[in-house]
């Protein structure tokens, strides 16, 4: 009973002094960031994290972009431009070079381009070949990056 009335006086104590720890969210996305929304003290993030941890919320919400999770959108995330990316390299080195060609296309299709951008997409990466692949020994991953990079410039 001794041991009870300890914790339950020290989180009293903890709660009453928590939220003077204003502005520090630390619990991630889900349930748990839902429930405990515009709440910033320790026990609070405490709170949302174990939900967020113990109901499993996380992991749908970043695949579905629900319960404060953003969905993420780069292109270094999708396995399959990454497996195609790795396993096509030199192909496709070739075909941005000369900015057309079966390996770009099918690219553009696995990027979500659609048809009428195509033309487009293609002429920006034949541009900003030298960004994309850097030097000889370029790796998929750089080139991925690179190529999110240019997408993403003006």
């Amino acid at each position: 009973m001794k041991k009870l009335l300890i914790v339950l006086t020290v989180f009293a104590t903890a709660f009453a002094f928590t939220e003077a720890f204003a502005n520090q969210s630390n619990t991630g996305c889900g349930l748990g960031s839902v429930i405990f929304q515009g709440k910033s003290g320790l026990l609070s993030q405490t709170l949302a994290a174990t939900t967020n941890q113990s109901t499993y919320t996380q992991y749908f919400g970043i695949t579905s972009g629900t319960s404060n999770c953003q969905r993420f959108s780069g292109i270094a995330s999708n396995e399959r431009i990454n497996i195609f990316v790795s396993e096509n390299l030199d192909n496709l080195a070739i075909d941005i070079a000369r900015g057309s060609g079966e390996y770009l296309s099918t690219f553009a299709v696995l990027m979500d381009v659609r048809e009428g951008d195509r033309a487009a997409f293609y002429s920006k990466l034949q541009r900003n070949f030298s960004r994309i692949f850097t030097s000889p020994n370029v790796t998929h991953d750089e080139v991925i990056r690179n190529i999110e990079t240019v997408l993403h410039s003006s």
